[in-house]
This record gives structure tokens, C-alpha cells and sequence, in this order.
């Protein structure tokens, strides 16, 4: 068996479609035929919104798909001790700080940003005092990854790079410098879903072996701070392949949220599995 080691990570927060068909076997074929390994991960961190039957239906869908994967599957919700321990790692280094403001505040705060410019949050702990009182007081808050102590930490941003053999959306590719300021103090871990989405994905690659990541263009603004969490948690980088997202007739992306076709309905209709592969490329 060769290095090469990839994954398909859905959430189970509904049923899956086309697009998600189109990933997964882009991933599981490119591993066959590296002679490598296929991963199967359930991103199910977000206990607001994730459910045990969809993470059946898309067992179900895959199988009949004709995907077979690593035994066993790992299930984040099961790992979060992992988590706990690279966000323990970070904030022992002054990486992280507690965030009081609110979406609101935030969102507020990006709306008067001026004209033209990036609207991404950057913020700073409080002073030692004012954090005591509104911990005392039940104040919720966000654990959010410091930018600028990131940068202090690490140097310039210039020689933060990935490898991208597909495309970015504006067709970046080859060697290409992270910019991890473009998403500004990303939240890492809250109250209501626990670990955020960027570092438990991180976490968990590095974990696993994963070489390679194979997944929509949609996701390739997250590789730039991915990539920043990696070489703050010491950790290796993968080589990217970023796809274009399967759209619809109406030239919009599937999506969950707009109930595209879903492979359960197609399974139950009687459609094929040698049938849906064939229309998306896959002989």
C-alpha cells in the first residue's frame, strides 16, 4: 500500500445529493487507484444539528454508492478529548483568547467596517480584571485563534504555504501562500458546539495520516487557516485538490439547504448506483 491517504467527512445535519456523491468518489477512486487509503469520517461535532438518521442514510447511500472505507469510522463527537488538548496547547501560549461579543456584536462590527475592506473580526483579550467579572457573571463567550499572536509567533505569513494540485475558485493553484488574516480570529471552540469546525477537521487529519484532501473548491478559503493551525500545532501538511462544485440545471450549487435531490430519493426511486456514477464521470 503507497502513502496515500485521503477522506470523505460529512456532517450527518441532513441527507446527502449528487454534489456529495460527486466528492466522495472523486476521493475513493483517486485512493484505489494510488493504491492508497480511503477514510470515512463523521464530522458530527454539532450535536444542535446533527442527527443519528441522517448519519444512516448516508452509511446507506455510500454502501450503494459501492465506497467501502477504514474500519473503524471515526466519529468526532467520540474524540473530543483530541480537540481539548490542541486547544489547551494553544491558549497555554497566549494563541487564544476568551471572546465575549456576540454574532450580533460581530456582525455589527463587520457592518461598519469601511468600504472595500475585508470585513473580518479581529479582537483582543480583555484586561485580566474585566474577564474575571463577566466569567463571575455567567457571561458566555468563544475561545477565538489570536491573528496577530499567530503572527508573532510564527513570523511573517509569506512563508505559510500549501501545495494545491486542482483549483481554487479563482483558479489558484500550484504552490500558494496562506493568508490566514482574510477570516480574521476565527472562533476554535464555544459552548454550543463545543470544538469548531476548523480546528477538530485539523486536528483529526493529522491524526488519521491524511496526505491527501480532496474536496469542493467551496472549502478552499479554509485552507488558509487550517494551514496556520498546522504550523502552530506542529502538525503536517497535506497536499489539496480542490473540485468544482455539481451544480444544477438552474446553474446553482446542491446544497442541503435547498433540498436538492437527494441519493435516498434516487435509491428509492429505483435509480442505479452504476447509473449515477456513469453520469458523474465515474465508469
Amino acid at each position: 500500500m503507497s502513502d496515500f491517504a485521503t477522506r470523505f467527512a460529512p456532517s450527518p445535519t441532513g441527507l446527502l445529493h449528487r454534489g456529495h456523491a460527486y466528492s466522495a468518489l472523486r476521493a475513493f477512486t483517486a485512493a484505489k487507484a494510488a493504491g492508497g487509503r480511503f477514510i470515512l469520517r463523521i464530522e458530527d461535532i454539532d450535536t444542535t444539528r446533527c442527527r443519528p438518521a441522517f448519519e444512516t442514510a448516508l452509511l446507506e447511500d455510500l454502501t450503494w454508492l459501492g465506497l467501502t472505507w477504514e474500519q473503524p469510522i471515526r466519529r468526532q463527537s467520540e474524540h473530543m478529548v483530541d480537540y481539548h488538548a490542541a486547544l489547551q496547547s494553544l491558549c497555554d501560549r497566549g494563541l487564544a483568547y476568551k471572546c465575549f461579543r456576540t454574532r450580533k456584536d460581530v456582525a455589527q462590527d463587520m457592518a461598519r467596517a469601511p468600504h472595500g475592506q475585508t470585513a473580518a473580526f479581529r479582537g483582543a483579550p480583555l484586561p485580566a480584571d474585566q474577564e474575571a467579572y463577566r466569567l463571575a457573571q455567567g457571561e458566555p463567550f468563544a475561545w477565538r485563534l489570536s491573528i496577530d499572536a499567530a503572527r508573532a509567533a510564527l513570523g511573517d505569513f509569506e512563508d505559510l504555504t500549501f501545495h494545491e494540485e486542482g483549483a481554487g475558485p479563482e483558479g489558484q493553484s500550484g504552490t500558494v501562500i496562506a493568508d490566514p488574516d482574510r477570516l480574521g480570529d476565527i472562533i476554535l471552540a464555544r459552548k454550543d458546539v463545543g470544538v469548531a469546525y476548523h480546528l477538530a477537521v485539523t486536528v483529526d487529519d493529522a491524526l488519521q495520516g491524511v496526505t491527501q484532501i480532496l474536496r469542493g473548491e467551496d472549502l478552499f478559503e479554509a485552507t488558509h487557516v487550517q494551514r496556520l493551525l498546522q504550523a502552530l500545532l506542529n502538525l503536517p501538511t497535506p497536499i489539496y485538490r480542490h473540485h468544482p462544485l455539481l451544480r444544477g440545471a438552474d446553474g446553482v450549487r446542491l446544497a442541503k439547504r435547498l433540498n436538492s435531490e437527494t441519493l435516498q430519493s434516487l435509491r428509492t426511486a429505483g435509480v442505479k448506483p452504476e447509473t449515477l456514477r456513469k453520469e458523474l464521470g465515474f465508469d
